[in-house]
Order: structure tokens, then sequence, then C-alpha cells
């Protein structure tokens, strides 16, 4: 019996083993659990498919302890044969209507943050993020890590 499932279950996988993944992410998790503002996190992606569209989102994870609802980032962005770009963002990460706005398991809490309004389409090469937090606290205590998750959109 059980091998019969088996039987039914083989070409699933060999269907799902030939597709591409269509994600990249990269993270940096902060051991003593604080984040210097002093301490830039970088991250690099090759892209190859130029035909598709992109979402890039910051990805955060954090404790219940993290003491405001916000997080303010400074975000540089280099494409190939490009002048790097930085640009200032606040992300939410909570609200009094619902408190934390990510998913939670116990007292962490992980954020996958949209930072494109809509998809975008990127050039062939690597591209390279530069995060920063301009927080005022420092360093920044209760976060476990940061990074850059960029996914092809399914539209």
């Amino acid at each position: 019996m059980k091998y019969a499932a088996l039987l039914y279950l083989y070409p699933l996988f060999l269907l799902t083993a030939c597709n591409s993944l269509d994600i990249y992410e990269k993270q940096t998790t902060f051991p003593q659990h604080e984040w210097k503002g002093n301490e830039p996190q970088s991250y690099q992606f090759n892209i190859t498919d130029t035909v598709s569209k992109y979402h890039i989102y910051v990805v955060l994870r954090h404790s219940d302890a993290y003491r405001y609802n916000n997080l303010w980032l400074n975000i540089t962005t280099s494409a190939p044969n490009a002048t790097p770009v930085t640009q200032q963002l606040e992300l939410l990460l909570a609200n009094n209507k619902k408190g934390w706005l990510g998913t939670g398991i116990d007292d962490i809490f992980d954020h996958r943050i949209r930072i494109t309004q809509q998809a975008v389409k990127l050039k062939k090469g690597t591209y390279r993020f530069v995060l920063q937090h301009t927080m005022r606290e420092e360093p920044l205590q209760y976060l476990f890590g940061a990074g850059i998750r960029v996914e092809k959109s399914t539209l």
C-alpha cells in the first residue's frame, strides 16, 4: 500500500525538480541580536532572466521585545553598469489595531516587506543591495536578522 503511494508521488518529484526556483534570498543573522548602524549589510544577486518582472523585499526577524513599530533603512541599489541609488524607507512592522504585522511563533516575528510598488524589470548581471538602519537607538536591539529577497512576479 505504501509503495503504491510512492509510485504516484515519484512523477511529482521529477516534475518539480526540473523547475527553477525563481527566488533569490540572502540574510544576515545578528548573533548578539543587535544591529549596529555603522555595519551595513550587503547582498548580491545575479539576474539572468530579463524577460520576467521581479518584486524586491526586505526580510527581517526580531523578537517581541523590539521597541518600535517601524524600522528606518537606507537601501542602496547597484544595478549593472549604473550609478548606485540610495533611498530611505520606513518599514512598518506593527500597528495599534493588529500588533505585529509579520508572522510569528512564540515571541519571534518574521517580516517580508515588499519595497517595490509594482513588479520591475531587471537587467542581466549582478545587483548589489546594501541595507543600513538609520534608527536613533545604537545598536538597535532585539533584531535577529535582515536580508533581501528578489522574487519573480507571477502576474
